[in-house]
């Protein structure tokens, strides 16, 4: 394998909570700790793969409350997009 993946992570302005309601807004993407699957995943890493590290080990990481994390997987992009903005319009 080479060249680009199919995983993104960026931040939430609005912390957990905004994370917490784009996740429970989607539809389309499912919730999962395991990303990497042929279906589009999304996830809080905070509370879900890095819930075990201590907030020292969490900051080394680079891991905040605001992180949210989406695995592109096989559906088409146009349904994908519409699912993410659809979602991240529930923090306008």
């Amino acid at each position: 394998m080479s060249g680009f993946g199919t995983s993104l992570a960026f931040q939430l302005q609005a912390g957990k909570t905004g994370a917490f309601r784009v996740l429970d807004s989607l539809s389309l993407i499912d919730i999962s700790n395991n990303l990497g699957d042929s279906k589009s995943l999304a996830c809080h890493p905070y509370t879900t793969t890095h819930s075990s590290l201590s907030e020292e080990a969490l900051a080394e990481l680079g891991v905040t409350n605001a992180d949210f994390r989406f695995s592109v997987g096989l559906e088409a992009a146009e349904d994908l997009i519409a699912d993410l903005e659809t979602a991240l319009a529930v923090l306008a």
